[in-house]
This record gives structure tokens, sequence and C-alpha cells, in this order.
């Protein structure tokens, strides 16, 4: 169940426009458009150019799948976003992780049982959302492996899904049916 107070609920596809309809016809999920994507076609003009960034951090971007959802989620649950969280708990399974990493997740880059190159991802999403930089062991940790475009995919990964949360908290977006919440 969801906490937040629907302030802006999603926009009943009758409302639809034909711009509206055309770009949420790409949009939908187990066959129906997702509460985020209805409710952000309130403001369409807005919705249409945020998907394109928004699909390069998603689909595009320069991290694995597994890296770029650690990021995610810890993201949304250090926003306190359970819509977030729910879609992202969906997509991280697809990608190989497991209920316990989720868990894991939740605990943040001490828990035990990260190697240390996740740990130090989980930490970058805490600086992130805590400093607005990373420091520099953090840095240092992740640029070993990581190429400079890696490293800004970092940051733009956990500042997208930042305003994100931001905008599913403030406009009370409901969770989609069947979508859990976080996991514990």
């Amino acid at each position: 169940m969801n906490a937040r107070k629907v302030r802006v609920p999603p926009l009943e596809e009758s409302a639809w426009t034909d711009e509206t309809r055309e770009v949420l016809s790409v949009r939908s999920a187990r066959g129906r458009v997702l509460n985020i994507f209805a409710t952000l076609a309130r403001h369409p003009k807005l919705l249409k150019r945020w998907l394109v960034f928004a699909s390069h951090v998603l689909g595009k971007s320069t991290l694995a799948p597994r890296a770029r959802e650690l990021l995610i989620l810890r993201t949304g649950y250090r926003c306190k976003s359970e819509y977030e969280w729910g879609q992202h708990a969906i997509i991280a399974r697809q990608v190989g992780l497991s209920d316990e990493d989720l868990r894991r997740i939740v605990l943040g880059p001490q828990a035990p049982g990260w190697d240390p190159f996740e740990a130090s991802l989980l930490r970058a999403a805490d600086e992130l959302h805590e400093e607005q930089t990373l420091g520099d062991e953090t840095w240092d940790a992740l640029s070993k492996q990581y190429s400079v475009e890696q490293m800004i995919d970092v940051v733009f990964t956990v500042g997208q899904y930042t305003l994100v949360s931001m905008a599913l908290n403030t406009l009370g977006v409901p969770r989609d049916e069947g979508v859990d919440g976080f996991p514990l």
C-alpha cells in the first residue's frame, strides 16, 4: 500500500492526445502504461524530452546492468521511493540480482557479502545522496575499474534516479498493480 497521497493522478487514457498516445505507446510494460509515464503525461513536452535522458541512463549507459541496478536501487531506497524500488527490483531480478542482494542493498555498502567494488558502488550512491559528490576514496576505488565515461554514468545514474524519486514522492505516483515496495 502506498503511504503517500496521490497529488497528481495518472492521466486517464481517454484524455490522451495523439502526441501523448505516441509517446506512451513505446512505454508500456506488461501490456499497460506504467503510472510514472501516465502521470508525467500531464506534462507531455517534459515527458518527451525527459524520456531521451532516461533512456540513455537505463538502456544506453556504459555501466553493466547489475551495477546500474545497484546504483538505482540504493538511490531509490535512500530517497524513500517505494515506487522506484518496486519497479527496479523487477528489473534487477531480470539482470541477475537475487532477493538476498536486494535485502543487502537496503543494508548498504557495509553489509556482509558485497565484493569491494560493489560496496564502492553502493557507497557512491550514498555519498552522492548525502554530499552531492564522491569522496576521493570512492572515486579512486571505482576509477581503478571504470573509464571516465563510466564514472560520469555513475554520477548521472544516481542523479537521474534522485530526480525521478523526488518527482514520484512529491507527485504521489501510486505503485503499479502487483509491484511491491521495500523488502523490509
